[in-house]
């Protein structure tokens, strides 16, 4: 029952029309693809880089479960910490701790910077769940994702047990 359930949600996503991160990145010839899903066949792939909260634990459940889904394509997706105290925002297209503790942040293959929702098609769309990415940017399914996270960024420091300290520096989880 349930493998049915999947195969007709599955078949019936696949015919979504195509909706990519950024206005006009459909490739030409290609329109099941956005460019941050193109693969490239090189021996070296570019990668996408993620970067997350590793002190947050939605967060980094999620990015365990995206891991677990890239294991047999190692290099395709980078996932960067941003609360080890080593991170540089510098190497990261500038990208400050500050502001990628308000949301999450991708850069895509071709050194793009996604924010939001879109930076979720983009990291999901790497590690295969490129349905899930073009679901969720489908312009009726669209506005919902924005509020719905806009509501989890404001609040997951302290759905977390963590405090608006975490903003602007490291911080830890609070034990009382």
């Amino acid at each position: 029952m349930f493998s049915r359930v999947r195969i007709s949600l599955v078949s019936s996503l696949a015919r979504l029309p195509v909706y990519c991160a950024n206005p006009g990145a459909a490739l030409r010839g290609t329109p099941a693809l956005c460019r941050h899903q193109h693969r490239t066949f090189s021996s070296q792939p570019a990668a996408v880089k993620v970067l997350y909260d590793g002190l947050c634990p939605i967060c980094v459940t999620e990015i365990r479960f995206l891991q677990f889904l890239q294991r047999k394509q190692p290099g395709k997706v980078d996932f960067i910490d941003i609360s080890l105290s080593g991170y540089d925002g510098g190497k990261y297209k500038d990208i400050s701790y500050e502001m990628a503790m308000e949301e999450m942040h991708v850069i895509d293959e071709k050194d793009e910077v996604h924010r939001g929702i879109p930076a979720f098609a983009v990291m999901y769309g790497a590690v295969g769940l490129g349905w899930l990415g073009r679901f969720m940017m489908w312009p009726p399914v669209r506005p919902l994702m924005d509020k719905s996270y806009a509501i989890f960024a404001r609040n997951r420091l302290k759905w977390t047990g963590r405090g608006e300290e975490c903003t602007t520096g490291r911080c830890e989880k609070k034990t009382h």
